[in-house]
């Protein structure tokens, strides 16, 4: 990553809908330039999708819960492929600490949220769950700030 990476990354995120030839043209590079750094970029895994992002709250969703799931021994992989198939369930990740795996789960209201609950609870290989419900979110997912930093560091002096 150097400078220009970070200034594309920066348009990529801050005008999402904006054309490559308009990036080019703001960033005063050459249309072909610009498309092979996007195109490494994805390669290396640092551009990981392109699409919109979405708000549970405005699909009928407002409740947002974490969920720690316990898993017996051995059954992490199949209790994470049956998260899968539970669409309140936006992310799940294999944790260290209090339980096996961390769910953030969209719910219509808080009856809602128990029946999840209720299901995650009745899968095969849960041991117990615990629930923390999010009241207000006091820093909306972002990367931009870690672009930044990223970018200064592989400019400084080593």
């Amino acid at each position: 990553m150097d400078e220009l990476d970070t200034r594309i990354l920066r348009l990529l995120i801050e005008q999402p809908r904006t054309s490559v030839r308009e990036y080019a043209r703001i960033l005063g590079i050459a249309r072909g330039t610009l498309q092979a750094r996007i195109d490494r970029l994805e390669r290396d895994g640092v551009i990981t999708g392109t699409g919109p992002h979405l708000s549970p709250g405005a699909l009928g969703h407002p409740v947002l819960a974490f969920v720690h799931i316990e898993v017996t021994q051995g059954h992490l992989d199949e209790v994470g492929d049956a998260l899968a198939a539970v669409p309140e369930i936006i992310e799940a990740f294999s944790i260290t600490g209090g339980g096996d795996l961390l769910t953030r789960v969209a719910a219509r209201d808080n009856g809602h949220l128990e029946d999840v609950i209720q299901r995650l609870i009745n899968l095969p290989g849960v041991v117990r769950t615990r629930t923390e419900m999010a009241l207000r979110e006091r820093v909306p997912y972002r990367l931009l700030p870690l672009v930044e930093a990223v970018g200064r560091s592989a400019g400084a002096p080593r």
